[in-house]
């Protein structure tokens, strides 16, 4: 039988699949939260009795792997300054104006109180500093959803957290020259394995945030390590058996590790399946980030004007004006910005995802 492709030899295609990966991805957080919403519980989201996790997790899980493995991509393609560079932009001008329109524009239309009032407490203003310094979540707005199952109105903003805690590990390992010897990397996954099976062990009603601090690091670092190993690891489905295997162990200490490595090897296998790798589906402009910031608080706005929508009916109206306000913001704001990136390179065109920059 001829032997599957390395990742190297997948990454040397003309075309892959990371950017309509990332908006099924979004989508996919979009889809989840339209169970949980209405609710408050993020056990009515699907997949969560199956898995102990909901669609929306699984999702991010994927996001972070494909975010381990391009950005350290990024670095050991581009070196350091361009790495800190195109990081900074990719994020942060998203991240502002998303702050910004939610809560000086949606804030405004929503808030209960007079507009001078809203515009003059310092729980606003808290709001944004809290959200653009320390990625809280939680936060509300004065007067704003105060009748909804959850008030914060900017969600999902809390994995940016450990998306940015996790940039700066790359840009240290690539201070400390680290990236040339792979086997840290390996070292790394192991670590976090053993210490994410320790904590199962002696508690297996794991505590929710030293799960999260265990596990989105642990598929960052498997998704770095598999550009790393890229001349050896090969695309085989064989691995997928992971996920299987993964739901066997459920009452195991094993379960977690075993379905975030799995899951991380998926999202990178889908990434290069060729039927996905077309020209087609190369899309020209990338909504994922957008959906995934506006989604949220497009479907706080819909539930409060719209309290008893079935999941189906909130669903179904939250999709295309998440996709539509995800537009906006690409071409708005993110592009904008990532042309002043490839202006800073000393490139003249930008992408969205090509083979040889994420």
């Amino acid at each position: 039988m001829r032997p599957t492709p390395t990742l190297a030899e997948a990454l040397a295609r003309p075309h892959n699949a990371f950017s309509i990966l990332r908006l099924a991805l979004a989508l996919a957080v979009v889809v989840s939260h339209a169970f949980s919403l209405p609710t408050g519980r993020v056990e009515d989201e699907p997949l969560f009795g199956l898995t102990g996790f909901s669609l929306g997790e699984h999702a991010v899980n994927g996001f972070f792997a494909v975010s381990g493995f391009l950005v350290t991509m990024s670095l050991d393609r581009r070196g350091l300054r361009d790495y800190v560079l195109a990081r900074t932009l990719r994020i942060l001008p998203g991240l502002v104006a998303a702050t910004l329109v939610v809560s000086l524009a949606l804030g405004a239309a929503m808030t209960r109180l007079p507009l001078a009032e809203y515009y003059g407490l310092p729980d606003l203003w808290r709001f944004i500093l809290g959200t653009l310094t320390s990625f809280k979540s939680h936060a509300s707005l004065p007067g704003v959803f105060e009748d909804n199952p959850i008030r914060s109105p900017l969600g999902t903003v809390w994995t940016l957290k450990y998306e940015t805690l996790c940039y700066l590990g790359v840009c240290l390992a690539g201070l400390l020259r680290l990236l040339r010897g792979r086997w840290v990397s390996l070292v790394l996954v192991a670590g976090l394995s053993v210490a994410l099976i320790a904590v199962a062990a002696v508690n297996p009603a794991m505590p929710k945030g030293i799960e999260t601090a265990l596990r989105l690091p642990l598929i960052f670092a498997g998704g770095a390590a598999l550009y790393l190993w890229r001349d050896r690891v090969r695309l085989s489905a064989w691995p997928l058996l992971g996920l299987a295997l993964a739901l066997l162990l459920r009452d195991t200490p094993l379960y977690r590790t075993v379905l975030f490595l799995a899951e991380c090897y998926a999202a990178i296998w889908i990434a290069f399946v060729p039927a996905l790798g077309r020209p087609a589906l190369d899309l020209p402009a990338d909504l994922s980030y957008g959906v995934y910031l506006y989604g949220w608080p497009i479907q706080q706005t819909l539930y409060a004007l719209w309290p008893q929508a079935s999941v189906s009916a909130l669903l179904a109206a939250s999709l295309m004006p998440s996709l539509g306000v995800a537009a906006l913001s690409w071409y708005a704001i993110e592009k904008p910005a990532l042309r002043l990136k490839a202006r800073a390179m000393g490139r003249r065109t930008i992408g969205t995802i090509e083979p040889a920059r994420p």
